[in-house]
């Protein structure tokens, strides 16, 4: 039996250039370095969005609702690719017409001890193929017409992930709420 590779975390400067790398189990802590990251917002073909519930054993904000996937692209992986990666690993999902929604956004967030500080471009497409969710990243899913998304997020305030919250008021901001 071979052991399977250790996920490699992309580290950036303040300017988003890589400056290294770090193994995952390694870069989620109480001083996280900066470091590339990706979220996507994924529609069906009638333009609900696809939400997840973080696995209560993920390492950074178990168990809170967020958008349908985030990860980390690996060394020169390109975003596009690492969400199809994701999309697959984590919901057994096809992925389609990714495109940037929120190319420049950046965040720092703290959960339980655990820094997320992230240069974390957002993107928006569709999903195709019904989830089948891998229970070590995803305790469930829903289908939300983006109204109800909203509606949810600002009535349950914490249990959705703090770069969802904030993501999806500039994505609709910006008006790319619409699959």
């Amino acid at each position: 039996m071979t052991a399977s590779p250790i996920e490699l975390i992309v580290l950036v400067d303040e300017e988003g250039h890589s400056i290294g790398t770090m193994p995952k189990p390694e870069v989620h802590h109480g001083e996280t370095p900066l470091h590339r990251a990706f979220s996507a917002y994924l529609f069906d073909d009638e333009g609900r969005l696809l939400v997840t519930r973080r696995a209560e054993g993920k390492q950074t904000f178990p168990g809170m609702w967020t958008n349908t996937v985030c990860g980390h692209p690996g060394p020169g992986e390109d975003d596009a690719d690492a969400i199809a990666r994701r999309a697959a690993f984590e919901l057994g999902l096809g992925v389609e017409g990714i495109r940037p929604a929120l190319p420049g956004y950046r965040y720092r967030a703290e959960f339980l001890g655990v820094v997320e500080n992230e240069v974390c471009p957002v993107y928006v497409g569709r999903f195709m193929g019904t989830p089948a969710p891998e229970p070590s990243e995803v305790e469930e899913w829903e289908l939300l017409d983006w109204a109800a998304f909203r509606r949810r997020q600002e009535t349950e305030g914490d249990a959705w992930s703090p770069w969802c919250r904030e993501q999806a008021r500039l994505i609709e901001q910006a008006g790319l709420h619409t699959a």
